[in-house]
C-alpha cells in the first residue's frame, strides 16, 4: 500500500531548504525509495509551506527515515524553520487518477 508523509513547515529561509533538499537529493541518489515529492507555498499565508512526498509503502518510507543521510537533513531543515514542521503519515486508502 502506498504511503505519504505530509510535512507542513514555515520558514523565511526557503532558498536554504531548498539548497539543502538538492544536496540530499544528490547524496541519496540510488538510496532512497521516494516515488514521487512535491512542495508547495501557501498563497494565504506566506513563509508557510508544504512538502508531499510519496513512498511505494510505509516500510519503504521508514527505511529512507532511517538513512544517515536523510536524519542529517531532517535536523538541519529543522533549524532553517521558524518553528517545529508539522508531519502527517498517511496510508493510500484511495487513488484516482484523470
Amino acid at each position: 500500500m502506498k504511503f505519504i508523509q505530509v510535512i507542513e513547515y514555515r520558514t523565511s529561509q526557503f532558498d536554504e531548504v531548498n539548497k539543502l533538499m538538492d544536496a540530499w537529493i544528490a547524496q541519496t541518489e540510488g538510496k532512497r525509495p521516494v516515488g514521487q515529492g512535491f512542495t508547495g507555498r501557501d498563497r494565504n499565508e506566506p513563509g508557510k509551506y508544504v512538502a508531499v512526498i510519496v513512498f511505494p509503502s510505509y516500510e519503504e518510507a521508514m527505511r529512507n527515515n532511517d538513512l544517515p543521510e536523510t536524519q542529517a537533513m531532517a535536523a538541519k531543515m529543522a533549524s532553517l524553520c521558524d518553528r517545529e514542521p508539522t508531519f502527517h503519515n498517511l496510508d493510500v486508502v484511495r487513488e484516482d487518477s484523470s
